[in-house]
């Protein structure tokens, strides 16, 4: 099987949480909820520490400070139409797949929101990895109508993954 996700560990916690497995599981299981396959897509993942992902956040939301997930998407694929589904992103192949995009994940506020949530770090990982990759693909929560669409997509790809509504 060829790695949907490939994997850069900054902070070695995540190494020890198994991110590349957990990120893998989510991302499939998020292509899955929404119809697509996952050979030809490649998504791009660091596991970071909340420092690093300050710097990033700064950087490309202008907010100098810490957050639990960061994504960039490729391509620009959400629907114009508010709650309407996003444009299917064009896949490469197995040898050449087309990139989804970048996610970073912060291990202390991740660490820190599980436990306030009296959450499993695996499942709050879990969740944050198909939030993020539903992102790459064009889904959102600006709008009332998206937020609807995307959480609920949230909650039924987390189900079949044996992981409880995080809403």
């Amino acid at each position: 099987m060829v790695d949907l996700v490939e994997t850069l560990i900054e902070d070695p916690r995540w190494q020890g949480a198994g991110l590349g497995v957990l990120a893998d599981r989510a991302a499939r299981a998020a292509l899955a909820g929404v119809g697509l396959p996952p050979e030809g897509v490649l998504i791009s993942l660091m596991g970071c520490d909340d420092a690093r992902i300050a710097a990033l956040n700064a950087q490309f939301r202008g907010k100098p400070s810490p957050t639990n997930v960061l994504s960039w998407p490729t391509w620009d694929l959400s629907a114009e139409i508010a709650g309407n589904t996003p444009e299917p992103p064009v896949a490469g192949t197995a040898a050449d797949p087309e990139p989804l995009g970048d996610i970073a994940l912060a291990w202390e506020t991740c660490a820190t929101e599980a436990e306030a949530q009296g959450k499993p770090f695996a499942d709050h990982v879990t969740h944050l990895m198909v939030h993020a990759v539903l992102h790459l693909l064009g889904y959102d929560h600006i709008r009332d109508e998206d937020a609807t669409l995307m959480e609920g997509l949230e909650v039924r790809i987390l189900a079949s993954l044996g992981v409880c509504d995080p809403y």
